[in-house]
Order: C-alpha cells, then structure tokens, then sequence
C-alpha cells in the first residue's frame, strides 16, 4: 500500500521475502544510535525497526502490503519519553477540564471560561487544573475571584496555580460545602473575608492536600468516559512526538481502581504511549500495609512492552515528603520522617523493589540518603530522586556511589521566578544543577510532572533545558547548567529508558528496537531557541503504528472516537494552546495591546492609575509575579 506522497525510486516488490510493514523515506534521522548518527530512511516489521539507512537501503524491505511514508525531508527523532507524567490521573479527568497551557493572554482565558461556562449543563464543574502560570499571559497576573464569579455567575469554578492556590467562584464555594465553620487541614489556608467567611482562595501552605481534597470534590466522569478521555489524552500527548511516559503515581490515584482505563485499553491494544507506572502509597499511617499488600500481589516488570510496573514511589511515606510551593517556606522535617522512610526503603529493598523519590530540597536529599545509608551503602535496586531542584554536588556524589539516578522536570520554568524571590537570583541560577548530574554519569532523564504544574508539553522543557528561561522569558539557569539540544534530547529518549531498564530497545533508531519516532513541525535542531517549544509532531510512530498524523501526513492515522461528553472543554478548545508559526508574533502584539489598555482602565477605575504612564504603574505591584 504506497502511499500517495511521492516516493519516487521505491517500487513494490512483490518478491520480497521480508517485507516491513512501515518504510519512512526522505527524512532527516537523528537516531541516538553512535555506530550510524544519522540516516534518510527506516523500515519497521512487527513494532520494530528492521532497517536503518540510506533510501535505496529500504528497496528489499518494500512489498506489495508495505506502507510507505514520504517524511518530505523532515527531521524525525526517536519518541519523546517524560520520565515524570502523571498521566494515568491525567487521563481520567482530561476531557472534563479547560486547558490554559499556552493560552498567551487572561483575557482569552476568561473567554475561554465564560464561553465553557455556557455549555457546561447543570451539576457538572468547569475546571482548569495546571499547566499556566500568570506569568505567561500578557497581563502578568491571575485571576480574581470576581472575574470569575462574572464570567460563570452559577456554574462552579475551580482553578487550580501551580501547586500554590486555587480560586473558586462562589458557585464553587457553594457546590464544594466551604463554609465560615470550614477547617483547612494542616498545611493549607482558606482565605476568608472581614466576617470569616470564604472568599474562594484556597493556600497551599505550602502543602496541596486542601487544593486537591477541594477538587476532589467535583463530579467524576463514568467510567466509560474515563476510557475515551483516557485515550484522548493519550493522543493529545502523541501530537507532540510522546512515545512514551513514566507514571509518577500521585495523590488521590488508588491502586489498582484508578488504574482501569489504561490497564483495559492495553487489553484491547489501543495504548498509543508505552507507560511504565509506580505505585504511591495513599493514607499517612498506611503506608506500609499498602506496600506489603502490593508486594504480595505484582512485582516490578509485570505487564509488557506497553504497560508495566516500574516500582514504588514517588512518595513511599507521606511524612518525610517536602512540598515544592516555592512561595512558602521549605517545610520543616517531622522527627517520624526517617524511622518512616527506612522501614519502606528496608522492605522494599529487601523484596527486590526499586523506587523513585520525591524531593525538593537538598535538605531533603540528604536527609534520605542518611537513611538509605543505614538500609546499605548500595542499595541494589533500581531507584532515583525526582525533582532535586537544590541539591548540592556532595549530594550528587553520594547519589552515584550508591547506585541512584536523578529524574527532572522543567518546574522552574513555571514557578523559578517564585524561587528567585525566596531564595535569590543566585540559588535560582544552579536549581536544578543539571550539567553537574551529567558529569558524574548519572542518569538524568527529563520530564515535566504535568499535569497540575507545568504544562504536559515536552517542546517546553526541552526549550528550558537549553535556555534556562521561565515561561515569562526570565533568564535564570546558569549557562554553565544548561545543556546543548543533542543532550537535552538525550534526556527525553534514551535517559527516560534508562531509568525503565529498557535502554536496549528504546530511545534509539536503530535494528531490533522500537519503532516509536515523531517527524516533526520544525528541525528540533535548527529552529531558534524561543521557536522550540512551539514544535509538534506531524507523524508520531508507536511500536510502528502511525498513531497521530497533521498536516501533511493528515489522515494517515486512525481516526478518535467521539469525545464524551459532548460539552466537554476539549471538544471546543483542545487541549494545548495552538498558534500557527505565521500568526504567533501577530497574534501576540495584538492581545499585548488589547490587554494593556484594557488593564489600565481597570486600574484607573480603581483610582491606581493616572493615565498612560510607566510600565510599573500599569500593572498592580501584588499581580506581578
């Protein structure tokens, strides 16, 4: 079956022993793979590359059943792998939220809100949860409550902030039972007014339990909804050349009830991402029976190439966990914290369970590894820290002598500017020191932690790796602790599959391994650098399934099934923000000035402003973040 692209120079051969299943032709191949950096063209058999080469190099490999894809000299990479995606939760819930990843202004935004707002029937939520910070929008700010109590004056509201706030409308306030009697759990604030009574502002403070014990509260699609919205979700993250993810587990995701939609889509064969997943122990207290009870029942490794256990994490107790809110303090350790902690590394490490750690802080780094030192100076499992935004160099050391590695995500680039504030621009500049993991041999694989921080938008954090920029285009990563985009690449693929113990069959384009690629919008290695993180895939290959297809290649992938519900936020927005190259520049000029007079009329009713006068003076003081 050639394809109707051009593909002059291959003729079917209907001789062909071996015929592949998939040639991609007329490409630019980065394959990772140092016996052949780079080739033209590949053949896949059976989910996997049997061929890497030159065009005429794949003639042997073409029968009458092949099909053939004309890359039209486009760069094609390995799949992307985000070595810390919550995306089993993120699944679930994808199609009842309205994504604000990359929407360029508030003022959209609350369009975007009030337009939802009018189509979301009764009892149901409209909810944004993460992937924005006010620093990307034009007006540099947040929302008020009263903007949103004026864009959806009777459907609930819940928008969630990084891991810092949330803001609800008084519908919201309502629906969830907040009221002047109302006790936050430790660690969180409810902000009331001058009578006590809430205004809709949820502080993490500085832990998220009260944002996500509130969302928790809104209404859940059913069961079969969460299979289609999984699948969705899946796709969303296949438009940018995902292959592949590390489920990082999380709070409010249960084992194995949560786990239904992706465990019965590998059943069917209709996983488009290979997913590599970690329990998460749920109730402070409980942490132990839930790792006991799973020890007894799966092992590490159990499932297949497309779904898999990876292992325990990233919390194994509750209490010795710092919070990432980089508003607030850094948390203080509990005097429990490390008898805690080593009674679930000892039995983990004692059934031959690997793991992975959340931790923040280097004083939560060394911390744990006094305790793992107690367990054994090497631990022998698999196992690695996630996060690591300060930890120190004699950290990383003890770090490699026991046998760890490093997972990082690009969370500074939505809340650095937060972290410079608390701890200075110096600080800020080493956090995360990635270059210093690479030079110890560490493995240091890449991701994002999407969905409720960053956005799941891997372009993003690679474009951070090597700019060290926030999303609002502050500099503040050290050069010395960025990387080049061969490397940041590498951490994305091969460093991902490294942590997975998959090295040898992913990451890499080359004979007998997976034939998971992404040919791209842009080259990822030539475009400039404020360009990167507006790539996205044309054709993404999972296990040699043409799994998602745009522009050119448009219709060469399976179609979607119908989204469910019908008023669901993605079926009129989407999921990440798109702009098309021509009109990002335009577009952005545009909602700039719109946003900027409209902003100072707002502070001018409000007696802030006196006219057109400095920037200092148009924008609130207490909104710029």
């Amino acid at each position: 079956m050639i394809n109707a692209m051009p593909v002059e120079g291959i003729v079917p051969d209907s001789a062909a022993e071996t015929p592949a299943d998939l040639v991609i032709r007329n490409g630019r191949v980065h394959t990772q793979d140092p016996a052949r950096p780079a080739a033209a063209a590949l053949a896949v058999r059976e989910g996997r590359i049997v061929a890497v080469g030159d065009d005429q190099d794949m003639a042997p490999f073409v029968g009458t059943r092949t099909r053939v894809v004309d890359a039209l000299n486009r760069r094609i990479i390995p799949g992307l792998n985000d070595s810390h995606l919550h995306v089993i939760r993120g699944g679930l819930n994808y199609l009842l939220e309205l994504r604000w990843d990359g929407v360029p202004s508030l003022r959209m935004a609350l369009w975007m809100l009030r337009e939802q707002a009018g189509r979301t029937p009764q009892g149901q939520w409209v909810r944004v949860v993460g992937g924005w910070t006010g620093e990307q929008f034009a007006e540099r700010r947040l929302p008020t409550v009263s903007e949103l109590n004026a864009a959806a004056p009777d459907t609930p509201v819940f928008v969630l902030h990084l891991y810092q706030s949330a803001i609800l409308n008084r519908a919201a306030v309502r629906a969830i039972g907040f009221t002047k009697d109302s006790v936050a759990p430790p660690g969180g604030q409810i902000v009331r007014n001058h009578a006590g009574e809430p205004t809709g502002v949820l502080l993490a403070a500085p832990a998220a339990t009260l944002l996500y014990a509130a969302l928790a509260k809104g209404p859940k699609l059913a069961e079969d909804d969460q299979l289609g919205s999984t699948r969705h979700f899946l796709y969303e993250l296949n438009r940018f050349g995902l292959t592949s993810a590390i489920d990082a587990g999380g709070g409010f995701q249960n084992f194995p009830e949560n786990y239904g939609a992706v465990m019965r889509l590998a059943e069917q064969g209709l996983l488009t991402m290979r997913i590599a997943y970690h329990l998460f122990p749920q109730t402070p207290g409980q942490e132990l029976d839930d790792l006991r009870r799973w020890i007894g029942s799966v092992r590490p490794g159990d499932g297949d190439e497309w779904l898999r256990l990876n292992g325990a994490g990233e919390n194994l107790a509750w209490s010795p966990a710092d919070f990432e809110n980089f508003t607030e303090p850094r948390p203080l350790r509990p005097d429990k914290a490390d008898r805690e902690l080593e009674a679930a590394v000892r039995l983990l490490v004692e059934n031959d369970w690997g793991f992975r750690l959340h931790a923040t802080y280097e004083e939560t780094i060394s911390a744990n590894l006094d305790v793992f030192e107690k367990v054994s100076p090497k631990l022998g499992v698999p196992w690695f820290f996630d996060h690591a935004e300060t930890v120190s160099e004699a950290s990383l050391d003890r770090i490699a002598a026991m046998g760890g590695n490093l997972s990082i995500q690009n969370r500074m680039m939505f809340q650095g500017s937060a972290f410079r504030d608390r701890y200075g621009a110096a600080r800020a500049a080493g956090a995360p020191p990635v270059r210093q993991m690479l030079d110890r041999g560490l493995i240091t694989a890449a991701g994002t932690d999407a969905t409720r921080v960053s956005s799941y938008n891997p372009w993003l954090s690679l474009e951070w790796l090597v700019t060290g920029r926030t999303i609002g285009g502050t500099e503040l990563m050290d050069p010395q602790c960025r990387v080049d985009r061969e490397t940041a690449l590498r951490m994305y693929t091969a460093a991902g599959a490294g942590l997975t113990g998959e090295a040898g069959v992913k990451g890499v384009l080359k004979a007998g391994c997976y034939a998971d690629l992404a040919v791209l919008s842009d080259d990822f290695f030539s475009v400039p650098e404020d360009g990167i993180s507006h790539i996205e895939s044309l054709l993404t290959v999972v296990g040699g399934r043409i799994v998602y297809a745009a522009g050119e290649f448009e219709g060469l992938a399976p179609p979607q099934p119908a989204i469910q519900p019908s008023w669901s936020p993605v079926a009129f927005f989407g999921g990440y923000h798109r702009t098309a190259p021509g009109v990002r520049q335009a577009q952005a000029v545009m909602e700039a000035a719109a946003e900027s007079e409209e902003h100072r009329q707002w502070r001018a009713v409000r007696g802030f402003a006196r006219g057109r006068t400095t920037e200092d003076e148009i924008f609130d003081s207490c909104f710029v973040l």
